[in-house]
This record gives structure tokens, sequence and C-alpha cells, in this order.
């Protein structure tokens, strides 16, 4: 295979020669440590452990004895197109199908570079092609150690680290401020909704919308000719829209009953998942000629309700809470019916008020916009840096 010249200072090693498996065995009920991590504790393409279980708060398989300690690499060697790789900053124990690494000579090879190395393509392609197995794939440890890649010298090791640390301590600093504003968000709707339901009439949503049942998808339709496109429940998001796949349907006469405007408030009415059921979003106009299938409802507002306004508050906590205590569940299908809809009491506040929380509510999520557009900058700087990294193994 042909191999590309290298700068100079540096070499050419193989994973095994300059890193080593910690097998560091223990009894977890015996060894004093009280946290254990998982596969599903570890996040696709996340170097933080942001969460772990509690050893002795349930049943622990024979296959965690593994104690890892600060400053470890974990691994998932399962499925490794998942891209586990995390770095432990605490003491725990993890599964034996859950490699803990460290580099064998810190003068060789940096600690705070290893992590980064693992995350670079070719060490997530070379452990793919390696897996064996086609239902639960996995790679063993000895098919990594010949894995080759170029290091640089031990002080290149440093600048290049300082630079990936930081960014990575910046994008967790981004993620933390994220869900500071999500809950920060959340909290000023539900005290405001608290408020107002104390100072303003409540009313039923029938009394200012219009609450009606989208068409129904048929193999007959499907045999029309005349196809327009439709939202379905994938469609729907709480406050916003998917619309990265649009499906069409064939049209008869009278459909015209539902087809969108903008404003119209779609809720979705079942979903095998609670949390999910009466998920709200305002339509804008976003897609001409739209009409909607029949399991999601739609509220077309009067004018003295603010379709946002009623997004809002079927999206917090006030809304969730009613559509999930008022939910059937079927065949492993949670549903809401239009009656439900209906029936939804809410306080109905002048417009004034109504668009005042509407618009505090908006900054919060233009807050949150401009940090996932920072977040997105960063990742293509991170992609350039591990760049430095990558296109060198085997």
């Amino acid at each position: 295979m042909f191999q590309p010249a290298l700068n100079k200072g540096v070499t050419r090693v193989a994973f095994g020669d300059v890193v080593r498996q910690v097998r560091d065995r223990v009894d977890p009920n015996e060894s004093g440590l009280e946290r254990f991590v998982a596969g599903e504790h570890m996040d696709n393409d996340e170097l933080r452990i942001r969460r772990w279980g509690t050893i002795g708060d349930g049943y622990l398989g024979p296959a965690f004895h593994m104690r890892f300690k600060p400053g470890h690499v974990l691994y998932g060697s399962r499925r490794t197109y998942l891209r586990k790789v995390a770095v432990a900053d605490f003491e725990g124990i993890t599964a034996n199908t859950t490699f803990v690494i460290e580099s064998k000579d810190p003068k060789v090879l940096l600690p705070d570079l290893l992590p980064f190395i693992m995350q670079t393509e070719s060490f997530h392609e070379h452990s793919k092609k390696q897996s064996k197995g086609s239902v639960n794939p996995y790679v063993n440890f000895s098919d990594l150690t010949w894995y080759e890649f170029a290091l640089p010298p031990l002080d290149e090791q440093r600048r290049i680290a300082d630079l990936l640390t930081a960014i990575e301590a910046t994008r967790n600093a981004y993620i933390a401020t994220s869900e500071t504003l999500a809950v920060a968000g959340t909290a000023l709707v539900a005290d405001t909704v608290d408020g107002l339901a104390k100072s303003s009439s409540s009313v039923k949503l029938c009394d200012l919308a219009a609450v009606r049942y989208g068409l129904t998808v048929n193999p007959e339709r499907r045999k029309s000719k005349m196809q327009v496109p439709y939202l379905r429940v994938a469609n729907v998001m709480r406050g916003c829209f998917d619309l990265s796949e649009i499906k069409t349907v064939g049209t008869t006469e009278g459909d015209d009953v539902h087809r969108l405007v903008e404003g119209d408030v779609l809720i979705v009415e079942g979903h095998a998942d609670a949390a999910q059921i009466g998920r709200a979003a305002v339509w804008a106009g976003e897609v001409p000629n739209m009409l909607h299938q029949n399991h999601l409802i739609r509220a077309r507002c009067g004018q003295a309700l603010a379709p946002q306004y009623l997004c809002l508050l079927i999206n917090s906590p006030h809304g969730q809470t009613y559509f999930r205590s008022h939910a059937k569940s079927s065949s492993g299908l949670n549903t809401i019916n239009s009656t439900v809809v209906k029936d939804y009491v809410f306080p109905a506040p002048t417009l004034e008020v109504q668009e005042a929380l509407v618009e505090r509510a908006a900054t919060s999520a233009r807050l949150e916009m401009d940090l996932s557009l920072r977040r997105d900058s960063l990742a293509q700087i991170r992609r350039v840096a591990l760049e430095s990294l990558d296109g060198t193994g085997s």
C-alpha cells in the first residue's frame, strides 16, 4: 500500500505499539465504587460521559468487572459504527465489551491526544472493517492494535491536543448553555401560564378555533394521477416541522377542506411514545397546496387566539399534562381524539398579552438557534483539526 511521505519528526506507528488495554478486574460489589458505565451511557461522537448507572441499584450483569480511572479512554467494541469513544473523568466500572485504553508511555503518545486519534475517520473505518458478525458486530482489541497512523513529535502532539481540548470545552459550554436556556424557557412559559390562569378567563379550544381531522390515506388515493403533498405525523415536531421527506397523496372531490393555510396549528393525534402525544407546530405556508392526514388534528384559530400562543401552550407542561392524562393506549399506540383537543381548557388573555408571551419565548428560541449555529461552526473547525491526525491510517 502506498504511504504518503511523512513530515520531519513524524513517525508511523501501530496503535498497539503506543497504547495498551487496561485489564483491571474487580468485583463491583466489593470495589467500593459507586458508578458504572454501560454502552447506552456513551453518546455517538461525544467524549464526555454525561450519564451513568449506580452500582447496587439493580442487577448488574457478570460482564461488568472492568475498572476504569480518570483519564482512561473507553471504547465501545460492539457496533463500532456508533463511534462511541469517551474519556472518563471519574472512577467506575464498565463491561468487558467496553475497552479501557491508555497510552503506554506519555513521553511517546500524549494521553490527551489519544481520544482524538480514536475519533478520526481512518480509525473508525479500520474498526468497522475489522468487525465481525452481522446482527451485533464486534471488534477484538487485537484487531485495533495493527491500525497504523502518523504520530507527530511530542510538542506538536501537545499543540493539537490543546486545540482540540479547547474546542471540546467550548462545545460542552454551548451544550450546557443550551440546556439551561431550554429549562429556563420552559419554566418561563409554565410560570406565565400559571399566572394567566389566575388573572384571565379560561376557555375551551373549540370556543376560539375550528378543530378537525385531516384526510384518510388509502390505496384508492394512490391510484389517482393528481398527487399533492400532505403532512404526516413524522413531519410535525414540537414547535417546528421536519420537511426533509414529504409524501404525496391522490386528491378527490372535497379535499379542499384539508388544505392548510398559514397559521394552522397541527397537533399529533397518536404516537408510541406517550411523551410525544399532542406535540404541535404552526404551519407558515412552507410548501404550497399542502394537505394533512387524519392522524394530525388541525386547529384553525379565530381572531381572538394567536396560533403561536396556542402552539406554545399545547407544547408547554400545561398542554402536555392535559393531553397525556386524556390519551388512550391500545396496541402500543397512545392516542387522543378531536373531542379531547376541542375540550382543552386554557387561559385566554388579550391578543396583546398572548403576543407578548410568544415574543419572550421566541427570544429564548433565537438564543438557542444562535448557539446551535455556533456549535455547527465549531464542529467544522473540529473536523479540520482532526484532519491533521487523519488521512494517514492503514
